[in-house]
């Protein structure tokens, strides 16, 4: 079981809701609700059917978003969500492990609906779940994607993650085919020793 002390801290939840703009652009940070599940499906619904690959849960079905919802309900996981005028226009999540062994690591996701894509949102919501990670007392951040998810690739990379392993066909999409996963991660102390200059603050 997920580490019941391990919710989100008053001093990261009193951050939202919130207000920011990139560029001209105007969102909204919100915390996830339980109530937020069909709104996270309409938002699946919409993405390239690649964008799905990496993720645990099928988010495009009810029983994939009911086994998110579950897990946030036990502390397992822990989402902000951004909002403009057209609905959810993306999220960032860290995922704690449920393994005694590994509860000192956590995973970082990171989505954008393609009409916020290129505006910077992406590694806005990076920094925004790395920060939650911190306040989570997490030591290690990891995330996972697809080798050819270049653009996922370079912010992860920018972020100070590097690859840690590459396992082969370890996703089939829904034509049967297979894909590599890629896994990069991030030691939170090197994180700390170079934040200043990505501009993140706990």
């Amino acid at each position: 079981m997920a580490n019941p002390t391990k919710t989100m801290p008053p001093e990261t939840a009193n951050l939202y809701p919130r207000k920011v703009k990139l560029g001209a652009k105007p969102y909204v940070l919100r915390r996830m609700e339980e109530t937020d599940g069909p709104l996270i499906q309409a938002f699946a619904l919409k993405l390239p059917k690649h964008d799905l690959l990496f993720m645990r849960r099928d988010i495009s079905k009810k029983e994939g978003v009911d086994r998110w919802v579950a897990a946030m309900r036990r502390g397992a996981m822990h989402t902000v969500l951004c909002e403009d005028d057209e609905g959810i226009a993306g999220y960032a999540s860290i995922h704690l492990t449920e393994l005694d062994w590994s509860a000192h690591v956590g995973e970082l996701r990171v989505q954008i609906a393609e009409r916020a894509r290129g505006g910077g949102l992406g590694r806005y919501l990076a920094r925004e779940a790395f920060n939650l990670a911190l306040s989570l007392n997490i030591e290690k951040v990891a995330a996972r994607m697809t080798p050819d998810q270049n653009a996922a690739r370079a912010l992860f990379q920018e972020l100070g993650f590097r690859p840690e392993a590459l396992l082969k066909d370890e996703v089939r999409d829904l034509n049967g085919e297979y894909h590599d996963l890629l896994i990069m991660a991030c030691d939170v102390k090197t994180f700390l020793a170079q934040r200043d200059a990505f501009g993140v603050t706990r």
